[in-house]
């Protein structure tokens, strides 16, 4: 008989602390995260509370970071508030997998194509940076002894936290984050809103087609992101809940806080510049937590309590898409499936931090960048999911072979797919308008149109693939 290895030490320890974890209320589904990411059982999705859809979508919503989106109409693309809000609102008008099929967003994305698992671990940590970034600077606010180094910290610990914890409380604890930036935003509007009718009145050079849709551009990228991840945190809901209920809470959870705070930003944002002590609190767009501090400050001590709720909240956001990176990572290999899920934030918060911390300086040309790039390929992603469950599932829910979602021999082999998702790009390539690369198409005045062409062009090509794949591999059929 072998005397104990020193991995057997290391699966004891794991599998102790598994236990102990759990114990507590921290979800592991075991030592073998595998079986985290696999189909959650009809039997084991009974939680009837729909209405979590919305709320938590909401919430997730609800923040500074959807607001720094909207500011960048005039920041960045120098558009008046009201062409900004006309941009806005068709942006934001233009999710049921999860009670359906019990499946984790990458895992429903096996029956098509594995690529974006890999990409969507970018996506989301990006998104991460976004709100450690702002929320350091938003605390940084409160006093001189804060840093905005300080505060990216403390809100990726918090995030951290929330995140270890797993499904059910983060279902709590962003079902309820919502409620201090309500106030915060109601109070901000009740001291600053007679500054706002500045913004109707804001001096803008004419908008161009180029500028307009490039701003579109970058607001749908910022909605359509959640795309790869809506199905997460709806594995665990009523399997029979009507579909047109499901999608309604988390369409209206997403949209109504969207189109809200992407116009409170812009406006915020368009009256700084007639507003001295906005104005420098704004440093010139980079400071959004300075902007919101300086609003706040004639209400003082109570102001700088605010401010720090604020920051705290944004944690919210930050530890889902910290969660959903997680399971990502555990789809693209069945070996980062058999790591624990809580190792994989703390891993995300290691990683996070420090890119937080030096990234903080060139805020929003970084952010209209990366959420472009995500819109990229979020649309083609978003492209073959939707064809291949409206043309070849034709709807049926039913057709998704469960039982197959780890048998590689049973899934698409996603040529089809894969060939579509880089085939997209060879159409969006010509249509990007970024400060690093314009295309030639984009060049002519249409301004960034790759997300568009992206969606369609994807949904052309992988439409004409996917019949000559099923041709050429018959029994991989699921």
């Amino acid at each position: 008989m072998h005397p104990p290895s020193e991995a057997d030490s290391d699966a004891t320890f794991l599998q102790q602390l598994t236990k102990t974890l759990r114990h507590y209320g921290v979800e592991t589904h075991g030592l073998v995260a595998l079986f985290l990411i696999a189909p959650t059982s009809k039997e084991d999705r009974v939680d009837t509370r729909s209405y979590q859809h919305f709320l938590l979508w909401f919430s997730a919503n609800l923040n500074l970071i959807t607001m720094v989106v909207g500011a960048g109409g005039p920041v960045v693309f120098e558009l008046s508030f009201l062409n900004t809000a006309m941009t806005l609102l068709i942006s934001d008008i233009v999710a049921i997998f999860g009670p359906k099929l019990g499946t984790r967003a990458m895992v429903q994305a096996l029956y098509s194509v594995m690529v974006p698992s890999l990409l969507n671990i970018l996506n989301m940590l990006a998104y991460v940076v976004f709100g450690l970034i702002l929320g350091g600077q938003v605390l940084a606010t409160v006093s001189s002894h804060l840093t905005p180094t300080t505060g990216i910290v403390i809100v990726g610990l918090i995030s951290l936290v929330a995140c270890f914890c797993g499904y059910r409380t983060l279902h709590w604890f962003v079902g309820v984050s919502w409620l201090p930036t309500l106030l915060v935003l109601l109070i901000m509007l009740g001291i600053g809103g007679r500054h706002l009718s500045a913004a109707l009145s804001s001096s803008y050079p004419a908008p161009s087609a180029s500028s307009i849709l490039s701003f579109s551009s970058a607001v749908m990228a910022s909605v359509l992101g959640w795309c790869t991840v809506t199905a997460d945190y709806g594995v665990y809901h009523d399997a029979n809940a009507p579909s047109a209920l499901v999608f309604t809470y988390v369409y209206l959870g997403i949209f109504l806080p969207s189109i809200m705070m992407h116009l409170l930003g812009a406006a915020f944002a368009a009256a700084a510049a007639g507003v001295p002590a906005w104005n420098a609190g704004y440093d010139g767009g980079n400071n959004f937590g300075g902007l919101a501090s300086a609003v706040l400050q004639p209400s003082g001590a109570f102001g700088k309590i605010l401010m720090v709720l604020m920051s705290l909240v944004l944690s919210a956001p930050t530890a889902l898409e910290m969660y959903s990176s997680g399971m990502s990572l555990m789809n693209v290999s069945s070996w980062f499936a058999k790591v624990p899920r809580y190792v994989f934030a703390i891993v995300a918060t290691a990683v996070c931090i420090p890119v937080a911390v030096v990234g903080q300086t060139r805020f929003y040309t970084v952010l209209v960048i990366i959420l472009d790039l995500i819109g990229y390929w979020c649309a083609s992603y978003a492209g073959i999911i939707f064809t291949e469950h409206v043309i070849f599932r034709r709807g049926n829910l039913a057709l998704y072979k469960l039982d197959d979602w780890a048998d590689g021999s049973r899934l698409p082999p996603g040529i089809a797919a894969l060939l579509a998702f880089l085939g997209s790009f060879a159409l969006i390539v010509p249509c990007m308008a970024q400060t690093f690369y314009t295309g030639p198409i984009a060049k002519t005045g249409t301004g960034d149109i790759g997300l568009l062409v992206g969606f369609f062009g994807t949904c052309v090509l992988y439409a004409a693939l996917r019949p000559i794949e099923k041709r050429l591999f018959p029994g991989h059929s699921s």
